[in-house]
């Protein structure tokens, strides 16, 4: 899973950066709103936690668009300001849960985990798929029930197929998917990280095809891979 974090203070945005992908989710941060909304607009992630003091554009505003644009993003606020009136303007904008500074790290990782465990669409959050099992919220990626030991990428890999399982998935969406917000993943480096990916669960009866120029899908062994290599 993927969030974007909008903090203009750079002390705090790098610990909760630090602490989140060691909880292995993909993290972004900008520092300003109009950077924020151009991310927004630009890419896409699975939760926003938004300080409501940005420059250039405030994190209401932030919000507003991004309510504007119909995204039912999840979004976490974060507020020195701790007044009914930040909460309640925030709330009536479509934000889904508010924290007020200072806070605990702990409080936010689990305020993290309820509103990705939620989803936009509140849907289940362990992905399943023959022997192959991914839990969405803890990161953890099992075959036969047995955990696998894969790296960030791997397991960002793994999910986006999983997600699409049987459709066609191209190397511009992994791409898009691994890269941070102004970095770049190469199609060369999604070529490795597909590589070691494919020998960890070759054993598992499921399988990655590559469609010949077009991307990659996961199926069944046993289904006929169309134009598979």
């Amino acid at each position: 899973m993927r969030i974007l974090i909008a903090e203009d203070d750079s002390i705090l945005a790098d610990g909760l950066t630090r602490s989140l992908r060691q909880t292995g989710y993909a993290v972004d941060h900008v520092a300003t709103g109009l950077a924020a909304d151009s991310a927004l607009a630009a890419q896409t992630f699975d939760l926003l936690i938004l300080d409501l003091g940005l420059p250039n554009l405030s994190g209401l505003e932030v919000l507003r668009r991004l309510r504007a644009r119909h995204s039912h993003l999840p979004v976490l606020i974060l507020t020195a300001a701790d007044s009914i009136d930040e909460r309640v303007k925030g709330l009536d904008l479509g934000a889904d849960d508010y924290m007020a500074k200072p806070f605990a790290l702990a409080e936010l990782e689990a305020r993290v985990r309820a509103l990705t465990r939620r989803g936009p669409g509140g849907g289940a959050t362990v992905i399943q798929h023959g022997p192959l099992s991914f839990d969405q919220v803890g990161r953890i990626a099992y075959l036969n029930d047995q955990m696998l030991d894969l790296s960030a990428r791997e397991l960002e890999l793994l999910e986006v197929l999983l997600l699409r399982t049987g459709r066609l998935v191209s190397k511009e969406q992994l791409v898009d998917h691994l890269c941070s917000w102004g970095e770049e993943v190469s199609n060369n480096a999604i070529e490795v990280y597909m590589h070691r990916l494919r020998k960890k669960i070759e054993s598992s009866g499921v399988r990655i095809a590559t469609i010949r120029g077009l991307g990659y899908c996961l199926e069944k062994l046993s289904a006929s891979p169309v134009g598979a290599v």
